[in-house]
């Protein structure tokens, strides 16, 4: 089965998280301490219910309900492997032939070690169940991968560790028929067995033969009536052979997977655990897999994330669920079928978690790099201009007089060389990319009067803010030239002879030249754009 939606009431700091729609693969962002890891062992609880109430109570108030309820999709599939005849009759009947099934896990329910399925023929909530045994046949294999989790946990030979289980399912059959075990077993018993015959005991076992007679003379002295004492090796079972065991990396120096840094160390640990998700299903488990990492890149370069995301989404694609909270953007730029983004915020000591449209995504992932344009080599506020000519004007002149200012970027549309564009045509193409970025409520528009007046109205009905926002300059002047200063002003008629070359030229020299007092007030309204931009630009 897969998580459909779920709702969370009162654990921790989620007081509320009602219908919350999850996908195949579910990235989570947010600050630190806004809820990301609440949000996961609320989950976690559900599957496997730990801690005192008293710790998972939202604002530690014991008076209020905690539960978690999940719609899974994929029962009758789900049902199939529940092996009591009895119990899936009566889950049967229940449902009929619904494939999706909603359960609750509440305080109220045994102090929270129970599950209740919803019957919708009743309208009540129900536990046929009992506790845990047939509820673990069906509902999903919870892998949680926390920050407190280390490679120890998984790839460590032990009693409930992914690699002993897969080894154990694997070897146990395959040792008992194989020749050369049952000569390893017969030889380790002629080495250490008790042979009848004296004469045929291996020199090891006399040894411990000895040593045995050295402890039973000494134990005599005390207690009279021990004749003997014998120490016996038993045949090593399969999990004795394997307390050894160690996982070697070679990555071009072969040692200890433990010698590794922590980069290779987190890797190795989810591709184990991927690797067992796979193993059991291609060993005829059918039971569906849900994936918890917490912070996923942790100790991971972003090449890394990039590529653990990919396997991650190929899990996902293969039928299991994956849901990773992150800090990174490396995990949510990309765009994959079957993802979902959620921002996970908290206000007033409280978790809100809401999924990312589209629009939002820039926002996040700005947030996500450090919040400041200088976190991405990026300027602070960009100022568009219609053409060359002003970009080689005023960028010399913000060089010469206003270095202690934020840095703008000042871009040009082309606008007063390809004439036949000129205006609105060239402003819109370079005006697209930035509206789709953190920019959009902060760049400023310079543009030379428009004669074209639909024109420069129809970019401002389709872009209102623009002008809402104050975003605007318009010069009171066709063209640059024309808004000189007296020194280096142009007529209209000599701009219309000019080449671009030669506007290029002149921008130059008025930039190299023009005082700072001249450019506040003799090109006023130029300098009212720069200004706008420097006011909007991101601190």
């Amino acid at each position: 089965m897969k998580i459909n939606n779920l709702t969370i009431k009162n654990f921790r700091s989620i007081e509320k998280v009602v219908n919350l729609g999850i996908d195949s693969f579910n990235v989570f962002v947010g600050q630190n301490n806004h809820g990301k890891t609440n949000f996961f062992e609320a989950i976690e609880w559900f599957f496997t219910p730990t801690g005192d109430l008293l710790d998972i109570s939202f604002m530690r108030d014991l008076t209020k309900e905690v539960y978690v309820e999940i719609e899974f999709s994929g029962f009758q599939k789900a049902l199939s492997l529940v092996t009591n005849d009895k119990q899936r009759k009566l889950l049967s009947e229940m449902f009929g032939a619904d494939d999706k099934i909603t359960i609750r896990r509440s305080s109220t329910y045994e102090k929270g070690d129970e599950r209740q399925l919803y019957n919708p023929k009743t309208k009540t909530w129900e536990n046929p169940l009992g506790r845990d045994t047939t509820w673990r046949q069906f509902l999903p294999t919870l892998e949680y991968v926390s920050t407190k989790k280390f490679l120890e946990d998984v790839a460590k030979y032990g009693k409930a560790t992914p690699i002993s289980k897969m080894f154990s399912a694997v070897l146990e059959k395959m040792l008992e028929s194989d020749p050369q075990y049952s000569a390893f077993k017969k030889q380790f018993s002629e080495l250490f067995g008790d042979a009848e015959d004296p004469s045929k005991k291996t020199q090891v076992r006399k040894s411990i033969d000895d040593i045995g007679g050295i402890v039973a003379a000494f134990l005599q002295k005390q207690f009279p009536d021990c004749v003997d004492i014998k120490f016996k090796v038993e045949n090593p079972e399969l999990e004795d052979l394997f307390k050894k065991f160690k996982t070697t990396v070679d990555d071009g120096i072969e040692n200890d997977s433990s010698e590794k840094g922590d980069g290779m160390q987190r890797a190795l640990m989810l591709a184990i655990i991927q690797a067992y998700a796979n193993f059991r299903k291609t060993n005829g488990e059918s039971k569906d897999f849900l994936f918890m990492i917490d912070e996923a890149e942790l100790h991971l370069h972003p090449t890394a994330q990039r590529a653990l995301k990919n396997a991650l989404i190929e899990v996902s694609e293969a039928g299991d669920q994956v849901l990773v909270n992150t800090h990174s953007s490396v995990l949510v730029v990309d765009e994959h079928t079957n993802q979902s983004i959620y921002k996970v915020e908290k206000i007033n000591k409280i978790t809100c978690i809401l999924p990312i449209i589209e629009l939002e995504k820039p926002y996040i992932i700005y947030e996500l790099l450090g919040g400041s344009p200088a976190d991405l080599l990026l300027p602070r506020n960009f100022l568009v201009v219609e053409g060359k000519s002003d970009l080689e004007f005023v960028t010399r002149v913000i060089r010469r007089h206003y270095k202690d200012r934020k840095d703008i970027q000042v871009i040009a549309a082309d606008g007063d060389v390809i004439q036949a564009q000129r205006s609105m045509n060239a402003i819109e193409q370079i005006f697209k990319p930035l509206e789709r970025s953190i920019y959009k409520g902060k760049l400023v528009l310079y543009l030379d009067k428009q004669t074209n007046r639909a024109a420069i109205s129809t970019f401002l009905t389709n872009h209102p803010y623009i002008q809402t926002n104050n975003q605007f300059v318009e010069s009171p002047q066709e063209s640059i030239e024309e808004y000189y200063p007296a020194t280096w002003k142009k007529t209209n008629i000599k701009v219309k002879k000019m080449t671009g070359s030669e506007k290029i030229t002149l921008a130059q020299n008025v930039g190299d030249n023009i005082t700072r007092q001249q450019f506040e007030t003799e090109m006023k309204l130029f300098f009212e754009a720069v200004s706008k931009c420097w006011g909007a630009a991101f601190d």
